[in-house]
């Protein structure tokens, strides 16, 4: 008798590409797939659109969130004119560049990630394009509605239920990997789990 294979388990993953804790737990999510049968969607969420109501934000964040807007329309615009296929290696791009890289020359960041990924160089322009906020702005919320408004990026859904982070540094590697992940999304999957949390005494650790 023939047993079919397991489907792969489906997974989605919000994330704003200048988030470095979002790009902390996206290297542990795609450790996670080498051992775990995970079939990852990659989708936009904005810090700038999480945050365009609030009154009492530091400078220093104020003064960051128009450039994350940026990445955002741009991986918001990428999506739609090239499919969810392209989401990935673009984020990549830019998430090597900007949080490892620890770079802020937006423009520079923009064209070398659109032509490490082989994307047009006209896509440069969306980032200061309205043209797919609505896109993009459903995407935020689609994963943001999962979570609560009181969180922010990422968000990972699995399973039919949701939940935010896991917040780490560095990102773990092998075994210790999938063992997290086992463990949060157990504790995910139970309804009445709402939160577990300490205070962080690092940060973002890029290797």
């Amino acid at each position: 008798m023939t047993v079919s294979p397991t489907p792969p388990t489906a997974v989605d993953f919000w994330f704003d590409p200048s988030c470095p804790w979002a790009w902390m737990t996206s290297r542990w999510l795609d450790e996670v797939v080498t051992l775990r049968n995970l079939d990852v969607s990659w989708h936009v969420m904005s810090l700038a659109v999480l945050n365009e109501n609030a009154t009492d934000l530091p400078e220093r964040f104020t003064e960051f969130l128009p450039r994350a807007l940026r990445y955002t329309r741009l991986v918001a615009a990428v999506t739609e004119l090239h499919g969810q296929s392209a989401v990935k290696p673009l984020y990549d791009a830019l998430g090597a560049r900007i949080h490892p890289g620890d770079r802020t020359d937006t423009d520079a960041i923009i064209a070398e990630s659109l032509a490490e990924t082989g994307l047009p160089a006209s896509l440069a322009q969306f980032a200061d394009s309205e043209q797919y906020d609505p896109q993009m702005r459903a995407s935020h919320s689609d994963g943001i509605e999962r979570v609560g408004q009181d969180v922010g990026t990422p968000v990972i859904a699995v399973g039919g239920y949701a939940f935010f982070g896991p917040v780490i540094a560095p990102a773990p590697r092998g075994e210790q990997a999938a063992t997290l992940w086992d463990g949060v999304v157990a504790l995910a999957s139970y309804d009445g789990f709402f939160e577990i949390k300490r205070s962080r005494t690092r940060g973002p650790i890029f290797d």
